[in-house]
């Protein structure tokens, strides 16, 4: 009964918090409450070292740059690839579709994994799950002090294309340009760096967010082959090769498309001998068939509304928020399906948060990143409380990110999770307190 009490109380104190100081933001400007800092605690501080390999490039011709982390403390190695959108014609390579685009167009810094997004984007890169002051503490997870490999994203090709295409403007307004998608070439070489680099790895994991997530799935097989790692693991978050044999479903077009922009047909040597290019989605299968020994994840939220943008929005021009979110949903069922048929594919797949559009449950921080596939309404008794604004409650307990990632990745556990309507991260006190800062500082 003294830890129900206490458990509301504190509930109920975060509740007030909220209320507080969002209106205190609102009142003196959000970015002088809190800053991104106090919000995603810490980032790393990592000795990075940066890698320029001959004959990589961004899309705009400039030289492709990487970095790694060696940690005196491990020989497990995570590869991460960064997300950052995709294009494949003039408007969407050019900036015309805004926030529809690539990543990077002007290729990257030599200070790029100092800048803010490089430093605090991935828990997973940093070994730590951020904590917010009085809040929530910070945590260690599963690949705290494990090396690493940063792979910033610049070609707009999920880091897989293998073409240099000449973009015209059909109006005649604006001048053509030349546009390097060569993710393809700049990751192989990269990987042969990382395998002379780090020659004994224990534990290999490839993970990515959003395109790095396509990334993650698609470059697998020659990250397995040239790294050579004792385990393999990938873990995909959010960027989703759904199953799409023929025009009736959803993904089908965005697929053509893309396959003939980035000329895929022409790295076909890079995936597996039973793997076809007429459904993308069938690489869940081809991958898990041909490493049974390795494991393999998908996350992303049943709610995204950036990626399934770009799945949708540009090739059904008609659409609504209502239709693109359905499409989207019936695609990730497709996804689960076809993952349900390996012992060796997991998925956590929480319902929405509200950061980033329900983006990504692996980047930032993993506040919100939970699931409780019995989540429910409450009971008109189970509000008598001190938080009576949260009318969802877990039968059980929720599953975060870090609970998940320490079962597959340090216990070789097979994890499989869906969490059904809710809208439990929309009443939550600190959800409530925490996203409006971090979407300001996106």
């Amino acid at each position: 009964m003294l830890s129900f009490i206490q458990k509301n109380v504190r509930s109920g104190l975060l509740s007030l918090l909220a209320v507080m100081t969002l209106h205190h933001a609102a009142a003196m400007g959000i970015d002088d409450v809190i800053s991104v800092d106090d919000v995603v605690d810490g980032g790393n501080n990592f000795n990075w070292q940066r890698i320029e390999l001959p004959g990589t490039y961004c899309s705009d011709g400039s030289q492709y740059k990487f970095w790694v982390h060696d940690s005196a403390l491990s020989t497990n190695l995570v590869v991460l690839y960064e997300g950052g959108g995709a294009c494949w014609d003039y408007a969407t390579c050019s900036g015309q579709t805004g926030k529809l685009g690539a990543a990077n167009p002007n290729g990257i810094a030599n200070d790029y994994i100092n800048k803010t997004k490089a430093r605090f984007v991935s828990p997973i890169v940093n070994g730590e799950d951020p904590g917010l002051p009085l809040i929530r503490d910070k945590n260690a997870i599963a690949t705290k002090g494990w090396d690493v490999a940063y792979m910033p994203y610049c070609t707009g090709d999920v880091h897989i294309g293998n073409n240099v295409v000449t973009y015209v403007d059909d109006s005649g307004v604006s001048p053509p340009f030349n546009f390097f998608h060569t993710g393809y070439n700049n990751s192989t070489k990269a990987l042969d760096f990382l395998a002379s680099h780090f020659p004994n790895i224990n534990k290999m994991l490839i993970t990515g967010f959003s395109a790095g997530g396509v990334a993650s799935t698609a470059i697998y097989q020659e990250a397995r082959e040239r790294l050579q790692p004792k385990q393999g693991f990938m873990l995909n978050d959010s960027g989703p090769l759904f199953p799409a044999p023929n025009g009736n479903f959803n993904s089908k077009l965005m697929h053509k498309k893309v396959i003939q922009a980035w000329r895929l047909s022409s790295i076909r040597g890079a995936f597996p001998d039973d793997f076809r290019f007429w459904n993308l989605g069938k690489m869940v299968g081809a991958m898990a068939r041909k490493y049974p020994n390795d494991k393999f994840a998908y996350t992303g939220f049943s709610r995204d509304y950036n990626f399934s943008r770009f799945s949708y929005e540009l090739f059904y021009p008609s659409a609504s928020k209502a239709d693109i979110l359905r499409m989207w949903r019936e695609d990730q069922n497709n996804l689960i399906a076809e993952m349900k048929k390996y012992p060796n594919y997991s998925y956590f797949v929480p319902w929405k948060r509200q950061i980033n559009d329900s983006h990504c449950s692996s980047i930032l921080t993993f506040m919100g990143a939970r699931v409780c596939p019995t989540i429910r309404l409450r009971k008109w008794y189970e509000r008598i409380n001190f938080n009576p604004t949260q009318k969802w409650i877990c039968d059980k307990s929720f599953t975060p990110m870090n609970g998940f990632l320490n079962a597959w990745l340090n216990r070789s556990v097979t994890v499989r999770m869906v969490e059904p309507f809710n809208k439990y991260n929309e009443q939550d006190a600190t959800m409530r307190l925490v996203s409006p800062l971090i979407n300001g500082a996106l």
